[in-house]
């Protein structure tokens, strides 16, 4: 290690601080420090008991002006908190006054309001009124009008379930002639088996019975039916139409046969077959025809006025005639019958009408007044007792 250098300030030699030279110099540098810390200590002591000494004889003065000054302050502080209190008292006052107006104009703007509300509920309910009855009156008419279309639609459609459901037979009821006259003209070629024309009153085939020498033995008329069930009515009409035709014999080819008829039969008058015994019923009113035919060719000329009466009386001829007079004797009391007992059930409808009609009405006027309560003005006949509505309950209405 180097030893430290001194440079001389005069003349700027420099001096090597060896050990022996600077060991002296040193020893009084420490010693002058040493000194020198002493004194600077014995000055502090002098120094903090001198300020101490002080700050105790300062103290009372001090605490004094503190408190002045405390005293001082808080007395401008209360100044100043009640300059603000009277400030807060004004403001608060004022809010209360604006409060006061706000509160009186909210008042008079409700109670503005509440008189527009009523001046408006009272023409609202005027105008409710007229409303209603005006609606109600649109309504009845338009219910009117909708039982009208409904009672049109509901003509309309019998009137083409019947068309159809008459169509329908008709169709089937021609097929049947068809087959029929098909069957007779290919079995008995020498007759001559023609259609009644249609619109044309009477059956549906006449078979004019002709031997095959070419006599004429008789007419036969044939009317055919396919239907499930069976009715009466097809008789007399048959009947109707043998006299209207002159014709000797009437047949009915029915799929629907009467009770007690399992074949071929005679009722009323009227031969009765199915339709897969028609030919063979054919056969044998043809034969009886041409038998009678035969027999009164022999007869011609030999009977005497007495015979042809009696011949007369016992021809179908005569029977048609009384059976004619029977069955529109029978006919027109019949019909007296129906009518009875007709107007009986239309009475008994009308009344049974009448009554739902009355029910009908009472209901919906009660319904009424219950919507409308006093405001609905009296019918006569409907009026009936009625209780008081409560406000709330027509408000609510309305």
């Amino acid at each position: 290690m180097s030893e430290p250098i001194l440079v001389c300030p005069c003349c700027g030699t420099e001096i090597p601080l060896t050990q022996s030279l600077a060991a002296p110099l040193l020893a009084a540098e420490r010693k002058a420090i040493a000194a020198r810390e002493a004194s600077l200590a014995a000055a502090r002591a002098s120094l903090d008991a001198e300020v101490a000494a002080r700050v105790e004889a300062e103290r009372p003065r001090l605490a004094g002006e503190a408190e002045a000054a405390a005293a001082a302050e808080m007395s401008a502080l209360r100044a100043e908190l009640a300059a603000r209190e009277a400030k807060l008292a004004e403001a608060q006052a004022a809010q209360a006054e604006a409060m006061r107006r706000t509160r009186e104009i909210d008042e008079a703007r409700r109670e503005l309001d509440l008189t527009i509300e009523r001046r408006v509920a009272e023409g609202l309910a005027a105008v409710q009124a007229a409303a209603r009855v005006q609606a109600e009156e649109a309504m009845r008419l338009k219910v009117a009008e909708k039982e009208q279309q409904l009672a049109g639609m509901q003509r309309t459609i019998d009137e083409l379930k019947r068309r159809a459901e008459q169509g329908s037979q008709q169709l089937q009821g021609e097929v049947l002639e068809l087959d029929l006259e098909a069957a007779l003209a290919a079995r008995f070629p020498t007759d001559l088996v023609e259609p009644v024309a249609k619109g044309v009153h009477g059956a549906d085939l006449v078979q004019r019975v002709t031997a095959s020498g070419g006599l004429r033995a008789g007419v036969i008329l044939w009317e055919t039916k396919r239907a499930r069930v069976w009715q009466d009515g097809w008789l007399a009409k048959l009947r109707a139409d043998q006299r209207a035709q002159g014709a000797e014999i009437a047949a009915l080819v029915s799929e629907a046969l009467p009770k007690g008829i399992d074949g071929f039969g005679l009722v009323d008058g009227i031969w009765v077959a199915p339709p897969r015994l028609a030919l063979a019923l054919a056969a044998a009113l043809r034969c009886g025809l041409l038998d009678l035919a035969a027999a009164r060719v022999a007869q011609e000329g030999q009977g005497t006025k007495t015979e042809l009466v009696y011949d007369y009386l016992r021809s179908p001829r005569f029977r048609h005639r009384v059976e004619a007079i029977a069955e529109r004797f029978s006919d027109m009391a019949a019909d007296l019958d129906r009518e009875k007992k007709t107007t009986q059930r239309l009475w008994a409808k009308r009344e049974m009408q009448i009554s739902g009609v009355l029910d009908a009405t009472y209901g919906l006027y009660g319904d009424l007044q219950g919507i409308m309560g006093k405001a609905l003005p009296g019918i006569d006949g409907l009026d009936a007792p009625m209780l008081d509505a409560p406000d709330e309950g027509l408000h609510a209405a309305e």
